[in-house]
């Protein structure tokens, strides 16, 4: 989708790039803090059943199912609900700001497209384990802005040249960025757990 939303793409189909990236801005945050909102008040529906000590040490033994499946481990896949991702004959239907604007509601939401990281279903148990609908909008409404930001590196794409090589610094940083997922995930198993024994 990075390469159907840039500068160069956009120019393609008369439409302004700023107009779509801030509808697409707007709808990941928007998904983002719908599926957080759901999650933290299936949170504070389960309020009292569960201890803070019990919360942590779920969100810390998900977090090491997670670092299994980020490090390849035991060939783990990550679970995902749908094998889809966005249609894009939104292209050539709708205008930019109706495609930017589902785009990103639709990633935001997290789970409405191939999930290809533990990061985002250890995201949406934070948000339940957070025991409240306002801390679940808080979590989600920070995923979905985070994962729309990521957009913006188009910006400079202006030429068909340009946006290969952005595939190509995208895939040359893919191991690193895999890295930094896998450390954030262990990072979170280890202080969650720090929480639960404390």
């Amino acid at each position: 989708m990075l390469s159907s939303i840039s500068p160069f793409g956009e120019r393609a189909r008369n439409s302004r790039w700023w107009v779509t990236v801030g509808a697409y801005l707007t709808g990941s945050t928007l998904g983002g803090a719908a599926t957080g909102l759901v999650a933290g008040a299936v949170g504070e529906l389960l309020d009292g059943t569960i201890s803070s000590t019990a919360a942590l040490g779920v969100l810390a033994v998900a977090a090491v199912a997670g670092l299994a499946v980020e490090m390849g481990w035991w060939s783990l896949r990550v679970p995902s609900l749908v094998r889809r991702q966005v249609n894009e004959d939104w292209l050539t239907t709708y205008r930019g700001w109706v495609y930017g604007l589902g785009f990103g509601f639709q990633l935001g939401l997290g789970l409405a497209t191939i999930v290809v990281t533990s990061t985002v279903w250890l995201t949406w148990l934070a948000a339940i384990l957070a025991g409240s609908w306002q801390a679940g909008l808080l979590i989600g409404t920070c995923f979905g802005a985070a994962r729309g930001a990521f957009i913006l590196t188009t910006a400079p794409v202006q030429e068909p040249d340009q946006l290969r090589s952005l595939f190509r610094r995208i895939a040359d940083t893919a191991p690193a960025v895999h890295r930094a997922a896998a450390l954030c995930v262990a990072f979170t198993a280890v202080t969650a757990l720090g929480g639960a024994l404390t």
